[in-house]
């Protein structure tokens, strides 16, 4: 699979995620504001970026393996492209919530402007439900 594929094909079923047969669970997935998850995921690239970069140079310069610099951010870091790094994480978590739509039975939990111990109280509520 490259950058961004999805393991399931248009049309395809994934087996793996199939009511029939996953174990009995709860999926939560939690989601917030577009706007307010960009900002995280720019500071988050940031972060990363001013901790990362002199690593991922030793590492290129130490002959790195084909499967390290496909690693989120590494070629962005060596180019210095740090916005392309941003685009890319903001891509990919858009990925991830178009995949997690998909998934049946999934519990949604809006995390915009909430407490992080208010999540938790209704991601256990979720978990309470579901085993009764």
């Amino acid at each position: 699979m490259g950058e961004g594929s999805d393991p399931v094909q248009p049309g395809e079923e994934s087996q793996l995620w199939d009511e029939q047969t996953r174990r009995p669970t709860t999926l939560v997935g939690l989601v917030m504001d577009r706007d307010e998850l960009d900002r995280r995921i720019d500071a988050r690239m940031e972060a990363i970026a001013a901790a990362a970069t002199d690593e991922v140079r030793a590492a290129d310069a130490a002959g790195a393996s084909h499967t390290a610099r496909k690693a989120h951010g590494f070629e962005d870091l060596l180019r210095g492209d740090l916005d392309g790094m941003k685009r890319k994480a903001r891509q990919y978590a858009r990925r991830q919530l178009t995949w997690m739509r998909k998934l049946p039975g999934v519990r949604v939990i809006d995390v915009s402007a909430r407490e992080a111990s208010d999540v938790a109280r209704e991601v256990a509520q979720a978990l309470v439900a579901r085993n009764g």
